[in-house]
């Protein structure tokens, strides 16, 4: 039987929105794969979101460190090595710290690595076939794994369907015991939380956002006029923030704001998958684009 491996990402006591995805991952996967969750680091947060992904997970392996408490790929690392046995698939966020995580601990296993997957299409014999997105989207690629001997890979948050309610009734299985020495180079200095600027997108329930395709600077007093009408404000893609036409705090994307909105109204904005990524939970999304 095939053994999948969640690490489930968490802050402040709360999981990330992925954490729901890995389930619906894992079946694409092997709907006859046993999925376990894996959570790391210390004290009552970590306790908090373990017996949360019980209502998703049949078992819940949970890591408690002091070393663990602040987000440090080299020793999460170590510990994961001595928790996932040998031949396992690992499933992990496609996010920066996903991206500094994943790579090194397929080495060590000596597994296969596949990058920002955003659909797998099941296992024959050893080969895992997956697929990614290229060219900002553009084109579709299709990767074909090997997975004889296990594989890391992570996967584009908001590509899997979210598990909504509780589906499983797991138990938490505590290996701190078995993390071994978390000892490490790499020392963790600090936190620095961006700036939230004029207004703060992420907590806006609706969202008017602009891209590229407004064409001229003048043209965002319509796009403000609107969401002044629907109470909400003004988001935008990178090419705006480049243009300096808005401040970087009101950027969707990978390389800005993460946003969880009901209703995302898109305005000549083409779609990529850096901006995409900035967009969590299923919004209601109306693309309003003169250029298909």
């Amino acid at each position: 039987m095939t053994q999948i491996f969640a690490y489930i990402p968490f802050s402040n006591g709360v999981a990330e929105d992925v954490a729901m995805e890995f389930p619906a991952a894992a079946a694409k996967i092997d709907k006859t794969a046993s999925l376990t969750a894996v959570l790391t680091g210390s004290g009552p947060d970590l306790d908090k979101v373990a017996n949360e992904m019980t209502g998703l997970y049949a078992e819940v392996i949970k890591i408690d460190n002091t070393a663990l408490v602040y987000p440090n790929a080299e020793v999460v690392r170590k510990a994961l090595l001595n928790i996932i046995p040998a031949g396992a698939i690992v499933l992990a966020a496609h996010n920066t710290f996903g991206m500094d995580l994943a790579p090194g601990l397929s080495i060590k296993m000596n597994a296969a690595y596949a990058a920002d997957i955003v659909n797998f299409d099941g296992v024959e014999g050893t080969t895992l076939k997956a697929s990614r997105q290229e060219l900002g989207g553009a084109v579709s690629t299709h990767v074909a794994v090997d997975v004889s001997s296990g594989a890391v890979i992570t996967i584009r948050p908001g590509s899997f369907t979210a598990v909504e309610g509780k589906t499983a009734s797991g138990s938490v299985v505590d290996k701190s015991g078995n993390a071994g020495d978390l000892s490490a180079k790499r020392k963790f200095l600090e936190i620095v939380q961006a700036e939230v600027g004029d207004v703060d997108i992420t907590k806006a329930d609706v969202l008017v956002s602009i891209g590229r395709g407004i064409e001229e600077q003048e043209n965002i007093e319509i796009a403000e006029e609107l969401a002044k009408a629907m109470k909400t404000v003004v988001s935008c893609s990178r090419p705006i923030v480049d243009a300096k036409w808005l401040e970087k705090g009101r950027q969707v994307g990978t390389s800005g704001k993460t946003v969880k909105p009901k209703v995302y109204m898109a305005m000549g904005i083409s779609g990529s998958f850096q901006h995409l990524g900035g967009l969590k939970g299923n919004p209601f999304i109306v693309a309003v684009n003169k250029n298909p």
